[in-house]
């Protein structure tokens, strides 16, 4: 059983910046694979990003490609997803998820999820 707990979302103009944390708490001596989702106002959840346990492995949606970067520190049981030139379409809800197994892109393949983290970018 793995927790995930997001954090770093808030308000902000296009074309600013963001950090968010997805901190990753109870049985995590197993290696797992890390995403991040995000789901906008009546739209499907999407794929941001995903990470493997060594972080060697990395994918990012073409819309978020050049702009978004995904990391992970082990020790600190912690994923990040970094943004930058953050654009109003941006806006929506965003997920951590992991899984022992699966390393896709299927929001529906992973086991553990976090609460969310809004984040709103104005125009």
């Amino acid at each position: 059983q793995v927790q995930l707990e997001e954090s770093g979302g808030g308000l902000v103009q296009a074309g600013g910046s963001l950090r968010l944390s997805c901190a990753a708490s109870g049985r995590t001596r197993n290696s797992y694979n890390m995403a991040w989702f995000r789901q906008a106002p009546g739209k499907e959840r999407e794929v941001v990003a995903r990470i493997s346990w060594g972080g060697r492995s990395t994918y990012y949606a073409d819309s978020v490609k050049g702009r978004f970067t995904i990391s992970r520190d082990n020790a600190k049981n912690t994923a990040y997803l970094q943004m930058v030139n953050l654009k109003p379409e941006d806006t929506a809800v965003y997920y951590c998820a992991a899984d022992e197994n699966y390393s896709g892109t299927r929001a529906y393949d992973y086991d553990y999820w976090g609460q969310g983290t809004q984040v709103t970018v104005s125009s």
